[in-house]
């Protein structure tokens, strides 16, 4: 059974390899930075010492190995090269097999790829270096000269706690040079207050060493979370650094400390970030939130109440209650809000893979990581867009050589961008590849019997075909494509998101498909209705305006379910009669104008009660197969009310429509 420690591992591993595949693709495209061997470096080092730590010995014996060729090339015993990718990403799939056999309850064995393992031995084989090295070969701390370093480290006052012990940092250090320490006691708390595991010391250290600053580094990799640690070269010898340096271009430069300076902020920077960040499981998260909602419910039917007391002293409390909850609710939503770019990194894998199984070259890029998305709809997110992504790489990005042909560059270019639209967020995913062939699409969805062969079909209508289930152009079955089974699942992940889908594509140029989601399924603002006795909820998000229907309106238009609202004729669902509510209608009726598949549709109603702020409630395992609601809230009063899925409304009325238009056609 796993400890908390190894619990912890595990979570942490998800960011740790995510790091790894984004520093590998780096190296992949040629795009490094002076700090990606470093980040390579420490996450598999971190992976290796913490994997150790919890007993996982497979995870922590393979990343020895990477850490030992990346170690190698950080002392450019090693040129990195692109080559190198291939094994650090082939070395993320390895690391990911071993820790989901972890999982497994009990943990499964799971045999280490003897040969990968050949394969990062032997890259740690020497190859000739550039001809101009890099400006930090030559630097002064790589020529194995004797350099004095400043450290500064006061850890997290938990950390004997969780096992750390400050002494082994000490000899450890002791290991590298010659060492000199300082203990600071200020922070230790009165002997009567003094908590056995709360460590309040604090050190200056002096080393005299040969190793550079990512050796001294290493030593403190496991205990960095919530410490301060600065690591700086000693005054005297910044000094004569910078005089050496200067005397080598003929400068003369007095002594300065604001690299020093400018690295203690960074590193002061970068803690004071890690310590205002908690990890908190996605279950508390769900618990908060519907505490927070039964919260806001109550608190709702205390106002009414307060309401029809009428006492003043009653009515402030109250009124400053309601206030209070309106903020907890935001900032407990808040907290649920994570930046898109969490899950945009996954992709630029999933391209990479795809092109190099498929023989073209095709390059990810991204817009708009800082939207943010509520978790829930986060979580489930990621399937809907690798099948997009995949679609746009196998069906859209043409070969380099077709490419080359059309005028184009021989990379082709897959775009991931989100932006905020109103009250939703637009998730795009576009390419600049051949678009959709409009022909093959009508040939194949006549053939399959979808539709016939004189179907006349607008190009929105057209383009939607590629939704229906077991449709596809591929001509044979590969593992990419071929089964008609992608965007089918897209369609039904984003509606059940409460999203839209929508297509558009120029042959010869691209096409792009774009997501449109609620911002949280968490809380709506919506509108309160009444049909009969009932009480539904309309989101005000898709709501466009509201009108009047009285009877000589209904009576125009050859009694068809049509309005003129400013001289366009918007189709109407009358709710009475398609959910069969009793009672007579009121003379004159509203109509709510809602966005639907960028059309417009009304929902005709009795009355118009006002806006709603609720928070979404499920209704439960025993009514799952209701698909014309998306929930329900409990309203001031204690009634229960629904909230309508627009997309699912309309398609029940449709389907009920065809069905009737079915059983006449028989009877005839």
């Amino acid at each position: 059974m796993r400890n908390k420690w190894t619990e912890s591992f595990l979570q942490e591993s998800d960011d740790l390899l995510a790091s790894i595949e984004e520093c590998a693709l780096a190296v992949s495209s040629g795009e490094t930075t002076e700090d990606t061997v470093d980040r390579l470096f420490r996450a598999f080092h971190t992976i290796k010492g913490t994997g150790a730590m919890c007993g996982l010995d497979q995870v922590a014996g393979f990343a020895h190995h990477v850490e030992s060729l990346l170690d190698d090339v950080r002392e450019h015993r090693v040129v990195l090269r692109a080559e190198l990718a291939d094994l650090f990403l082939a070395s993320v799939d390895q690391i990911k097999i071993l820790l989901t056999a972890e999982l497994t309850d009990p943990p499964q064995r799971v045999v280490v790829d003897q040969k990968l393992i050949a394969r990062i031995q032997a890259a740690s084989a020497p190859h000739e270096l550039a001809a101009e090295p890099r400006a930090e070969q030559t630097s002064v701390a790589e020529e194995n000269i004797e350099r004095e370093w400043e450290i500064t480290f006061r850890p997290n006052p938990e950390i004997l706690a969780c096992g750390g012990n400050p002494i082994l940092l000490f000899e450890e250090l002791r290991e590298l040079g010659e060492v000199e320490i300082v203990a600071h006691t200020e922070a230790i708390s009165p002997l009567e207050q003094l908590q056995v595991f709360t460590c309040g010391f604090a050190w200056t250290i002096r080393l005299r060493t040969t190793a550079n600053e990512n050796a001294i580094r290493d030593v403190f990799i496991f205990v960095e979370d919530g410490a301060e640690l600065s690591i700086n070269p000693a005054p005297s010898t910044a000094a004569k650094d910078e005089t050496a340096q200067a005397e080598q271009k003929g400068e003369k430069v007095a002594p300065s400390a604001q690299n020093a300076s400018a690295r203690s902020a960074a590193n002061a920077a970068r803690h004071s970030f890690k310590e205002s960040m908690v990890r908190v499981p996605a279950a508390r998260l769900d618990r908060l939130v519907n505490l927070v909602g039964e919260l806001v419910m109550n608190q709702s039917r205390l106002a009414q109440v307060a309401q029809s007391v009428g006492l003043p002293e009653i009515a402030n409390p109250v009124q400053e209650m309601d206030r209070l909850v309106a903020e907890l609710r935001d900032d407990v939503l808040g907290i649920r809000m994570l930046p898109i770019g969490s899950i945009f990194g996954r992709f630029r894998r999933l391209v990479h893979d795809l092109s190099v199984e498929l023989g073209k070259e095709v390059v990810l890029e991204t817009e708009g990581e800082e939207t943010e998305l509520d978790k829930s709809i986060l979580d489930q997110l990621g399937d809907p867009l690798v099948h997009m992504i995949r679609n746009s790489v196998d069906h859209g990005i043409e070969s380099p050589q077709k490419r080359i042909e059309q005028g184009k560059p021989a990379r082709g270019t897959v775009r991931l961008a989100a932006l905020h639209r109103g009250s939703d967020v637009v998730v795009s995913v576009s390419d600049d590849g051949g678009g959709i062939n409009r022909a093959a699409v009508r040939a194949k969805a006549v053939s399959r019997g979808m539709i016939s062969a004189d179907a006349e079909l607008s190009d929105r209508d057209l383009l939607n075909l590629i939704l229906l289930p077991g449709f596809s152009t591929s001509q044979s079955v590969t593992n990419i494509s071929g089964r008609g089974v992608g965007m089918d699942v897209v369609k039904k992940q984003i509606e059940a998101l409460r999203g839209s889908l929508s297509i558009v594509s120029e042959e010869g140029k691209g096409t792009t498909m774009s997501l449109s989601l609620p911002l949280t399924l968490a809380i709506i603002e919506g509108l309160i209705v009444q049909v009969g006795e009932d009480q539904f909820i309309i989101p005000m998000a898709a709501i466009t305006e509201n009108v009047e229907l009285d009877r000589a309106q209904r009576a125009r238009n050859n009694r068809r379910n049509v309005i003129t609202v400013r001289g366009e004729l918007v189709p109407y669902i009358d709710l009475r009669a398609a959910f069969d509510i009793e009672g007579s209608r009121p003379e004159i009726e509203k109509v709510v104008i809602v966005r639907h598949d960028e059309g417009r549709v009304g929902l005709v109603v009795d009355l118009i009660l006002g806006n709603h702020q609720t928070v979404l409630q499920s209704l439960g395992h025993f009514f799952r197969n209701i698909d014309v609601v998306s929930g329900a809230t409990i309203l001031g009063d204690g009634r229960v009310a629904l909230i309508f899925d627009i997309a699912a409304v309309v398609r029940y009325v449709e389907k009920q429509k065809n069905k009737l238009n079915a059983e006449c056609a028989e009877q005839v």
